[in-house]
């Protein structure tokens, strides 16, 4: 069975799943969302401290951090 973005299980169908989703967005039914079991504060202030990271950083440290990470995904296996 599909996965939704959360990990919740969705229809196989797409007419199943297109029902789905218009009655979520009617209201007719809850989208039940799992619990990831973290915090809801600690996610909250993670997110906080990513932006304020990003604001941090000057331009040419960005760009030095996305080259090295770039460098990493495309490294070839041997």
């Amino acid at each position: 069975m599909p996965k939704g973005p959360r990990g919740e299980k969705r229809p196989a169908d797409a007419i199943g799943n297109a029902i789905k989703v218009a009655r979520i967005a009617v209201g007719d039914i809850e989208d039940e969302i799992p619990n990831d079991g973290k915090d809801p504060a600690a996610k909250a202030l993670g997110a906080k401290g990513g932006a304020a990271r990003a604001k941090s950083l000057t331009a040419g440290r960005r760009s030095e951090i996305a080259k090295k990470a770039a460098a990493k995904r495309w490294k070839k296996k041997k």
